[in-house]
């Protein structure tokens, strides 16, 4: 053995006893913490939560009760499951719990710029406050925004209308909609469904969060120090990433180049004239990686998700027909077949709003939710939790409580109406978390999915490739997010004379 062979081995020996003194120095402050599996020096819970992570920890919920601890390798993480706990930490007592989880797979590229993955809570409060407040001044939830998305809705829906009744698969279509929506309030204009770098980039998104969710994110999350040297689709993320941070710049420049301070075309232009402002104050949060990473954030939250949960709701329809008969029934009554819909509509439509509701609660797609961290010494469910230990609201846990939901594990409208069919709201209706740190886009979610959705049904039957029994409605992966599993589908016209005076 040479010189350098033994300065390695002895190397190597140091750091495995030092992550084991670590290790052994969790287990020994274990005492303060809720019931677990045992975990293993070094792989802590690995191999009790491998492969389905989701349901996994529903199992430890059966065993351990409502709140337990696993360790995600060497990091202790606090599950807590149940509406009545998980809306503690979201609401009840929300600020003790304001603070980003560890999610070292986001933490690796983005390295604490931008707001949605930061755990600087300062740069949160700052950053957050300004892209909410800047995004509602050019509309968010209010009739700019359903003009857009009605404008985009024509365009989606000529789209379809052009596949002639041939089968495929529906997401890309979806995508590109929501993809000028979100361009549209970042920077000021759309781009044409044939535009080949908008394929690219929603090709680019969804890649990144399906192998997120998959075994192989969830493994770099508990093992980030190992995993980069390790090969795997893992590997691939980085250069992922940063080829949609290259289109983001490359989007951001232009837009810089012909700014008009006094007239913002979006968020983009909003933020480029606060960094102005701010130039001279070296502390400031408005700097160009700040910008670039809260825009990346925001269009990776307003993409994906949307797209993949109106797919999702297609599926869902035509596994249940006859939920989309009587939402064609109530569309028919209500809308007709002379205009386009409204929000205003919603108050009269109770079963196509329950059916909205019911299909995000089933669909689940972020069933983990976002991790969070205590900030200070708490007490939960009769457990003292330490500052700065990582909390896991299990949302899927909330959306399938069967005390607050008559049929938590199907789909079923009526989850959302009452004895008279009366549209009712439930307090456990939490798809996108709550709190202060609910998700930014919520309001334009909603949005979203009544007018998209409605107008898609107001003009189309659905048509399935394969019979009704074999739609697999389960997800095909179940970690970070719940993806439907690809399908192929025809949309069928109800109405061939009307669409044409809409545009």
């Amino acid at each position: 053995m040479d010189l350098t062979q033994a300065l390695t081995l002895v190397l190597t020996f140091c750091i495995s006893c030092l992550i084991l003194f670590g290790r052994l120095k969790s287990f020994w402050s274990r005492g303060k913490l809720p019931p677990g599996p045992t975990p293993l020096p070094l792989l802590g819970n690995a191999l009790d939560v491998r492969g389905d992570i989701v349901n996994r920890l529903m199992k430890l919920r059966e065993k351990y009760g409502d709140v337990f601890t696993v360790y995600l390798g060497s990091r202790p993480v606090v599950v807590v499951t149940g509406y009545k706990l998980v809306r503690e930490i979201y609401v009840d007592k929300g600020d003790d719990y304001l603070n980003r989880g560890d999610i070292p797979i986001w933490i690796a590229f983005f390295k604490d710029y931008g707001f949605m993955f930061t755990q600087n809570t300062k740069k949160w409060k700052e950053l957050r406050h300004f892209s909410l407040m800047t995004l509602r001044e050019f509309g968010f939830g209010k009739r700019s925004t359903e003009d857009r998305i009605l404008e985009e809705t024509k365009h989606l829906v000529a789209s379809l209308r052009n596949t002639k009744g041939s089968f495929f698969d529906p997401q890309q279509s979806f995508g590109k909609a929501f993809y000028n929506i979100i361009f549209s309030l970042l920077f000021g204009h759309r781009y044409d469904y044939k535009d080949r770098e908008i394929n690219t980039i929603l090709f680019y998104i969804h890649e990144t969060f399906f192998t997120v969710s998959s075994s192989w994110g969830q493994i770099y999350d508990m093992f980030p120090w190992i995993m980069s040297f390790i090969p795997g689709p893992h590997q691939k993320l980085s250069k992922v990433l940063k080829n949609i941070s290259k289109y983001i710049y490359s989007k951001v420049k232009m837009n810089w180049k012909t700014l008009d301070p006094d007239n913002p075309r979006g968020f983009v232009d909003a933020f480029l004239i606060k960094m102005e402002k701010e130039k001279m104050n070296p502390n400031s949060e408005f700097n160009l990686k700040n910008l670039l990473a809260c825009t990346v954030q925001i269009f990776f939250a307003g993409l994906e998700t949307m797209s993949n949960t109106l797919a999702y709701s297609l599926l869902l329809l035509m596994k249940y027909p006859d939920v989309l008969a009587k939402v064609h029934r109530e569309i028919d009554d209500v809308i007709g077949q002379n205009r386009l819909p409204t929000l205003q509509d919603r108050s009269h439509m109770p079963y196509t709003d329950a059916m909205i509701h019911e299909m995000q609660r089933f669909a689940d797609a972020i069933p983990m939710g976002g991790p969070r961290k205590t900030t200070k010494e708490v007490t939960l469910n009769g457990y003292t939790l330490p500052k700065d230990i990582n909390i896991c609201p299990l949302l899927t846990s909330v959306l399938k409580d069967p005390s607050c939901f008559k049929y938590p594990t199907e789909f079923n409208p009526e989850n959302f109406l009452n004895e008279k069919g009366e549209f009712q709201r439930n307090d456990a209706f939490l798809p996108l978390a709550a709190g202060k740190r609910i998700c930014l886009g919520e309001s334009l979610v909603r949005m979203e999915l009544l007018l998209v959705l409605v107008t898609i049904m107001q003009n189309f039957d659905f048509k399935s490739l394969v019979p009704i029994e074999e739609l697999d409605i389960t997800p095909h992966v179940c970690g970070l997010g719940n993806f439907c599993k690809p399908y192929r589908m025809a949309f069928i016209p109800r109405h061939l004379e009307i669409f044409s005076c809409q545009l």
